[in-house]
């Protein structure tokens, strides 16, 4: 339970703490990925100077669709770099986002907030330029289109503070709000109005989008179905 929201089903649960845990998972882009710690630790497999090239989104291939929580705990290891968040994602037409019909993506952002998919996307640990390195803040984002609906601070500290325990990340997508939190602290919630920047996503794909050179680690994704109190 969290705010005002009760978690009333679990749907989804994966400790996300060996490689046979993500079998199933569809990466796209190149990246390392290896548990050294008994959670999924990313990296780029590119390097960095090749820019968009470098990065790439890690999918988890279960749909899911209505009022929903997702949560993991997420460690940072190694900055600079960004992680996001990818949920709802959907063809723009409602088809599957590895529908074969769809331009194939490769890691560079614009292939996901200007190609063939809708989405909302949460910047959750921008520390790839020096202006988000100097000011954290967490953005929600919607595609197609990129559009900036909502922005708080980013109480997780650099990773030479970073806690040992980690972080537990939830985001919340109920009816048309969507709130976000870092270890049960609200950042934000945003009402989407369903015409500014288009219909309220509903149903969709789960994935993690890393920014080279980042290093981060994952364990405990949980999606649940959610009520308000």
């Amino acid at each position: 339970m969290l705010g005002k929201y009760k978690f009333v089903e679990k749907l989804y649960e994966n400790p996300l703490s060996c490689e046979d845990n993500v079998k199933d998972f569809v990466l796209e882009g190149e990246a390392y990925r290896s548990f050294p710690r008994g959670r999924m630790r990313l990296e780029n497999k590119m390097s960095m100077s090749e820019g968009q090239n470098s990065n790439y989104v890690f999918w988890c291939p279960k749909d899911f669709e209505g009022d929903i929580a997702i949560s993991w705990r997420f460690w940072p290891i190694k900055e600079p770099g960004l992680a996001i968040i990818f949920f709802c994602a959907k063809g723009q037409n409602g088809e599957d986002i590895f529908d074969e019909a769809l331009a194939k993506r490769t890691g560079p952002y614009k292939q996901y907030h200007h190609g063939d998919i809708n989405a909302y996307h949460v910047g959750y640990f921008r520390r790839r330029f020096e202006v988000e390195r100097n000011f954290h803040l967490i953005n929600l984002r919607k595609s197609y289109g990129a559009h900036l609906v909502a922005d708080g601070a980013d109480p997780i500290p650099s990773v030479n503070d970073a806690k040992e325990e980690g972080y537990l990340i939830t985001v919340i997508k109920c009816e048309s709000k969507i709130s976000f939190y870092v270890d049960e602290l609200l950042i934000w919630t945003y009402e989407d109005d369903g015409e500014t920047y288009g219909p309220v996503l509903n149903e969709g794909k789960i994935g993690f989008r890393q920014m080279a050179p980042l290093i981060a680690e994952y364990a405990d994704l949980k999606v649940y179905r959610v009520i308000t109190k």
